[in-house]
């Protein structure tokens, strides 16, 4: 019997296809969702699983592509958002690096409650877009759908998980959606600098399996701690399918495809190989019930 794997360089990835738009919230005041989508054409799988993406501060909805093309090749379909006001606006066409700006800027926590919301919108949105557009909307299965995002947005994936946030006066809210029923953090994001609560009472209502990705370089660029700090969302996460993957001298932008003013990473390859197979297997498990799959998993990264 020939064991699972999540090597597929010897398969041939279905042909991705890209599509932008744009969501606008009247109710928030004309607020846009801009949206990129990763699509396979010709895959001869039926409906296929969806999966949102988050991106990190001063990002957009074109960051990751190597994560994302990759799973839409494999039979998935893609969904980036851009979360105005915490996305890349903040630095483009300003002098300097934008890691230098982006330490200057202060986020309010209206600004960041209105990131959490672009969420459950998006996915309201993308229902009507889906049957607006059967191309691709005939193909996504919303039965099955998944939620991920990189820093800021392994923060965003956190609260739509069950993760607890605090508003402006220091309550937590639970803006989780139960739309999700599995997620993947890329350098999740531990919230004791907005909230002195109880880390159990913050963190113990994720109900969902999570897939933990850091690395033992995975200090925060713009504040100063390091990866071990990131775990302890895992630690407390109420689901017990909890995974954790450490990239030996992984870094913070590994998982962005891009640098940003860290040197280069000698194990970029190595690293991003890790990073698909991981993502791969847990989404296969996931939303594919993939009983093989699981199994590797949970040898590999169930901690």
């Amino acid at each position: 019997m020939t064991l699972w794997t999540p090597d597929i360089s010897l398969q041939e990835p279905h042909r991705v296809l890209l599509k932008r738009g744009e969501f606008i919230d009247d109710s928030r005041d004309g607020r846009v969702v801009p949206f990129k989508i990763y699509h396979p054409v010709d895959h001869g799988q039926g409906k296929l699983p969806v999966i949102i993406w988050s991106h990190g501060f001063g990002g957009n909805r074109d960051g990751a592509s190597f994560i994302s093309r990759f799973l839409a090749g494999q039979g998935y379909i893609i969904v980036h958002i851009t979360h105005h006001g915490t996305d890349s606006s903040l630095w483009e066409g300003k002098p300097g690096h934008p890691w230098d700006i982006l330490r200057q800027v202060k986020i309010s926590r209206e600004t960041t409650l209105d990131r959490m919301y672009d969420v459950p919108f998006a996915l309201d949105q993308l229902e009507v877009w889906a049957n607006e557009n059967p191309e691709v909307g005939n193909d996504m299965d919303f039965s099955r759908m998944g939620m991920s995002g990189h820093s800021f947005g392994a923060m965003t994936t956190q609260v739509m998980a069950g993760m607890k946030f605090p508003d402006k006066d220091g309550g937590l809210l639970d803006i989780s959606d139960d739309r999700f029923s599995c997620g993947i953090l890329y350098s999740p994001v531990p919230i004791r600098h907005i909230t002195d609560a109880d880390p159990k009472a913050v963190y113990s209502s994720i109900d969902i399996p999570l897939f933990h990705m850091t690395g033992t370089d995975d200090s925060s660029p713009l504040e100063d701690f390091g990866y071990e700090r990131r775990l302890i969302i895992k630690e407390h996460a109420g689901n017990p399918d909890q995974y954790v993957q450490i990239l030996e001298d992984g870094d913070h932008m590994v998982y962005n495809g891009t640098r940003g003013k860290l040197a280069d990473n000698p194990k970029r390859d190595a690293h991003e190989k890790l990073i698909l197979d991981g993502a791969y297997a847990f989404w296969q498990a996931y939303l594919k019930d993939d009983a093989q799959a699981k199994a590797w998993l949970e040898t590999h990264y169930k901690k």
